[in-house]
């Protein structure tokens, strides 16, 4: 169990990494070091130690980087909101971070070499749609520090959609958890969970605490598509990602009249009603999604496909026998967990021609690439998206073609 401790040190930061720059202690020991950008000496205040490395926060530049900026938003600092871990860096070495991050997970844990570009979408700060928010004693809304239960309350948040400003204002007594949603047409709303006597309960309300039709969706064009979205089904944060990655989706499936496709961890039909379109009614698009909020989603957005199949499995070896062939192109989107045990191989088994792999997780991106590539199958194209301003996450679109 980690424990922490109060040592000031002076340290050189090597390079980036997931958690923070790299760095050495004196006696020897890897200190991952928040708060920082690579060529800085910092002062840094240790805050976890395990068995094999530290955690520490940069609390003061004595060399400060070229790249270094002023943080526009005032809860990003040591000891203040986790949620962004690069507010101190430019564009540039922001997007240079997460190069680094992804080429060293498909290195280290791939085994393939490769230069990553990382594209970004957008210089605008507030472009989140999505955004979960404890709640204080006093009914604030309030984000966490790293790696910790504490909470920090927040009257507003840099990049978060703007039309959030009044639920900041709004007390939000009783609830657990908030989380605001500014997705496509319509005013935001607030799904709010609360633990009752009866057990969790989610209601949903307007960003001034006023309850809402319990009916209420979301409504969403994405290139000329349109999506029905319930307050409880996963839609991504980004303003421009559903756009960007269907996109590349659509590009990388190259899929035409009659071709059979599987779609795993479907959600609402982002990729599955557009591809249904593509392969026409000669094709087959069998959709695959666990969460039944998803699966009512994802039926009414593909009303009138006939070729559109939507399942409520989760994707387990089972349900890749059940769904996919030889020949198929197989579209997966899986949580940031990846693939669960089992399912890399049972695709290998099932050798569909092309796999297009969307992940939001470059480390877990890259342990299944090691298997499907073992498998057969080789990268034949990468993409990697600045879906997640302001931290080191990305979102990455893989294509993977079988060989053997």
């Amino acid at each position: 169990m980690s424990s922490p401790v109060d040592d000031l040190e002076s340290v050189r930061i090597e390079r980036p990494a997931t958690g923070g720059g790299v760095s050495h202690l004196s006696d020897g020991r890897v200190v991952f070091v928040r708060h920082c950008l690579p060529g800085e000496l910092v002062r840094v205040v240790l805050t976890e130690e395990t068995s094999k490395f530290v955690r520490g926060d940069a609390v003061q530049v004595l060399e400060a980087s070229s790249e270094r900026v002023t943080p526009a938003c005032p809860y990003a600092h040591p000891g203040g909101c986790g949620g962004c871990d690069l507010q101190h860096a430019t564009l540039d070495a922001q997007l240079s971070w997460k190069a680094a991050l992804v080429e060293e997970h498909l290195r280290r844990i791939a085994g393939i070499t490769r230069d990553v570009e990382v594209i970004t979408l957008s210089r605008d700060a507030h472009t989140r749609t999505r955004l979960r928010c404890a709640v204080d004693e006093d009914g604030a809304l309030a984000l966490r520090p790293a790696r910790s239960n504490e909470l920090v309350t927040i009257s507003s948040c840099q990049v978060a959609d703007q039309r959030f400003a009044d639920a900041f204002e709004t007390p939000w007594h009783y609830a657990e958890e908030v989380e605001l949603r500014a997705i496509g047409e319509g005013q935001p709303f607030a799904l709010v969970r609360r633990i009752t006597e009866r057990g969790t309960i989610f209601e949903l309300c307007s960003l001034l605490g006023e309850p809402l039709d319990p009916s209420t969706h979301s409504r969403v064009a994405v290139d000329g598509h349109y999506f029905s979205i319930s307050p409880r089904s996963f839609w991504q944060s980004h303003r421009d990602a559903p756009a960007t990655l269907l996109r590349a989706v659509l590009e990388f499936a190259n899929v035409s009249a009659g071709d059979h496709v599987v779609d795993l961890f479907s959600g609402v039909g982002l990729f599955s009603v557009p591809l249904a379109q593509r392969v026409g009614p000669g094709g087959k698009v069998v959709a695959v999604e666990a969460s039944p909020y998803a699966v009512r989603d994802a039926r009414t957005n593909g009303d009138g496909l006939r070729q559109m199949r939507v399942r409520e499995w989760s994707v387990t070896p089972r349900a890749i026998n059940d769904s996919v062939a030889a020949g198929d192109v197989v579209v997966l989107d899986p949580p940031r967990s990846g693939l669960s045990k089992g399912v890399a191989e049972a695709l290998i088994r099932r050798s569909p021609r092309r796999l297009v792999y969307v992940s939001c997780d470059a480390a877990t991106f890259a342990r299944d690439l090691a298997l499907l590539v073992a498998g057969g199958y080789t990268l034949s194209d990468l993409r990697v998206y600045d879906l997640f301003p302001m931290t080191e996450h990305v979102e990455l679109v893989g294509v993977l073609d079988f060989m053997a």
